[in-house]
């Protein structure tokens, strides 16, 4: 399944907890949650995740487990491609 997580920085992050971010990511892949892509964008959030894992529970389990302080909110996403069988 794919999860659109969109982030909100509570604080600046600093250089330290974006090296735990960055290995947090390694840690919740090998539990089977891939982090596809990272943006940081300019708005209402400040990051969007594209990740993908095997059902809404363990995409809930790893982004609850975060080690930095941040607001998100996520969205199931759906492949173009399968969401237009299901209008046949």
């Amino acid at each position: 399944m794919w999860f659109i997580t969109l982030s909100k920085f509570r604080h600046k992050p600093t250089k330290q907890e974006l090296d735990k971010m960055t290995a947090y990511y390694a840690q919740i892949a090998k539990q089977g949650t891939k982090v596809n892509q990272v943006f940081w964008t300019l708005g209402r959030y400040d990051a969007v995740l594209i990740i993908e894992g095997k059902d809404e529970k363990s995409a809930l389990q790893s982004l609850m487990n975060s080690p930095i302080e941040i607001a998100t909110e996520t969205l199931v996403a759906v492949p173009r491609e399968e969401a237009t069988k299901l209008l046949k």
